[in-house]
């Protein structure tokens, strides 16, 4: 071969290879360029943002062969990066690693600022290697690249990932990458830190102005926030200054003597007592003898003069419960108490005066009973003056959650249990039960469910089985082995995809299993995880 055609020969190979190289230039920056645009796409996407960012970490390796992305977030209140996700970390690992500033790479670059590249990581001594033990179980040698995170001039994180290691590779072109898509992530953060701050800002307004509201009108002794209770709060508030005779009205186990309570300690006469008399658990001549009081030898077993509870009440309140059971002779001479503010000792003939509030309750429908002559019309009347209806709890369904989480307070301390939470199927079963028993039966089943609760939550079969059947509970039998290993796996991965808006992905993440696997397990148990959607 001549000289001439030898170096035509090496020419036209030179320009084969520079058109190669260049082939292979445009299509990695057609990669990097497609890489970019998806991730913009899930940084806008607004949904959570741990979510959103292991998505950004599957994208750097699924696209651009950039593995074990991992990014760190400095805590508004520390001056450490703190794990906020990571792609291929085993499930539970790394929840508590720490880099202070200036501690490994991450640490230098959180300090300085500025980016990071290792070309080899055995052979740099800062590489502390704390996440995912790369030299114990990655035999190639690999590459690392570590870029801030900063908003401004804060750097609030940082983003690192690995390249398997090549020695022709140029590593600015990584560095140029994950510091675009790290000024994307800074962004993201501080727009959800504006909004999270805004949002603590309207919640505390929003509690001062609730906490004002509640000063004014809501007793401390009820739970409740529904449109029906607030209106009960509304009555307690106008009735309670004055000295007027009042009608608590409602289904039995409503609450009726807290509502007593909240008006006589709302009232003028606060400091004077509070005598509850149960009148349907008393006989007519018990009844007569416990209201008036007796003289001595008034009538057998009488040894001793006695006080009724008309006196004990001097200065303060009477509260008369399931006032409608009262007798025709005992209601004639309460009459006389509610208009005279008079009355007499069994077997005494000397007027007393009554210096006292009486307020009333009942769950009897009182019109009918004056209709059938059960009840006299006067007395209705003299007691009917301000009415207070108590609604059932079935009708107030948004406060069901409120006063379950009130008892699992309260009988959680008691019993000396940390009964943090209440599953998604036992919360199910409460909002669909029609509760009979109202206030009263719900309190007796959390009482119930926190003395069973062995985990800290109360799963829907520690409640009773009325609530228990399938057309309320949403859940699987109790019976067998298998059933109730089905039941605690249902419960646990209902609360998952409530907690991610119904992504299987997420829940997944959460769980450390795999989203086959989930959706196994989803259409095994028979969860609707559609009608999840959007419950985060």
């Amino acid at each position: 071969m001549t000289t001439e055609n030898r170096d035509a020969a090496l020419a036209a190979a030179g320009d084969q290879t520079a058109t190669a190289t260049a082939g292979r230039d445009v299509n990695h920056h057609r990669r990097e360029l497609e890489a970019l645009y998806h991730i913009s796409q899930l940084l806008g996407s607004g949904r959570h943002q741990r979510q959103v960012l292991a998505e950004v970490l599957d994208v750097l390796d699924d696209q651009l062969g950039m593995h074990r992305g991992t990014i760190m977030l400095l805590s508004p209140d520390s001056n450490e990066l703190t794990l906020e996700v990571a792609h291929d970390l085993p499930a539970g690992r790394g929840r508590s690693t720490r880099y202070l500033a200036g501690e490994g790479i991450a640490g230098r670059v959180l300090a300085t600022g500025k980016p990071a590249v290792v070309p080899r990581i055995s052979q740099e001594p800062m590489f502390l290697d704390r996440l995912h033990n790369r030299r114990g179980r990655i035999p190639q040698e690999l590459s690392f690249i570590c870029v801030p995170i900063a908003i401004g001039a804060e750097v609030v994180g940082t983003l690192w990932a690995d390249r398997d290691y090549d020695a022709a590779a140029v590593l600015d072109h990584d560095v140029r990458v994950l510091t675009i898509v790290a000024s994307m992530i800074a962004h993201d953060v501080q727009a959800r830190r504006e909004i999270a701050a805004e949002r603590r800002t309207l919640e505390q307004e929003n509690l001062r102005l609730r906490t004002e509201l509640e000063d004014r009108f809501r007793p401390e002794n009820i739970i409740g926030n529904s449109g029906a209770m607030r209106e009960v709060y509304r009555a307690i508030h106008q009735v309670a200054a004055s000295d007027i005779t009042v009608l608590i009205r409602g289904e039995s186990g409503t609450g009726k003597e807290l509502v007593a309570h909240a008006i006589h300690y709302a009232g003028p006469r606060a400091s004077g007592p509070f005598i509850k008399v149960n009148c349907a658990a008393l006989s007519e001549g018990l009844l007569e003898s416990e209201l008036f009081g007796h003289e001595k030898g008034a009538f057998t077993g009488a040894i001793a003069t006695r006080k009724g509870r008309i006196e004990e009440a001097e200065g303060g309140t009477l509260f008369l419960d399931e006032i409608g059971d009262f007798s025709p002779a005992t209601q004639v001479k309460l009459l006389r108490v509610l208009q005279e503010r008079e009355f007499q000792r069994v077997g005494s003939n000397q007027m007393r005066k009554a210096n006292l509030r009486i307020l009333c309750a009942t769950n009897r429908d009182l019109e009918k009973c004056v209709e059938s002559g059960q009840f006299r019309q006067d007395l209705y009347y003299r007691v009917n003056v301000f009415p207070i209806f108590l609604p059932p709890l079935r009708e107030r369904k948004d406060d069901i959650l409120l006063l379950a989480d009130h008892f699992v307070e309260k009988y959680g301390r008691r019993a000396g249990k940390d009964v943090r939470r209440i599953s998604t199927p036992a919360i199910n079963m409460m909002a669909v039960y029609h509760w009979p028993g109202n206030v009263r039966e719900l309190e007796n089943c959390i009482e119930r469910a926190v003395l069973l609760s062995t985990d800290g939550v109360i799963h829907g079969h520690h409640l009773p089985p009325t609530l228990q059947t399938s057309d309320f509970s949403d859940t699987m039998g109790t019976g067998t082995l298998e059933e109730r290993t089905a039941l605690y796996e249902r419960d646990i991965l209902v609360d998952a995809l409530k907690r991610s808006g119904g992504n299987m992905a997420a829940a997944a993440r959460e769980l450390g299993t795999t989203g086959r696997i989930l959706r196994y397990k989803v259409r095994q148990l028979a969860i609707d995880a559609d009608r999840l959607r959007g419950t985060r």
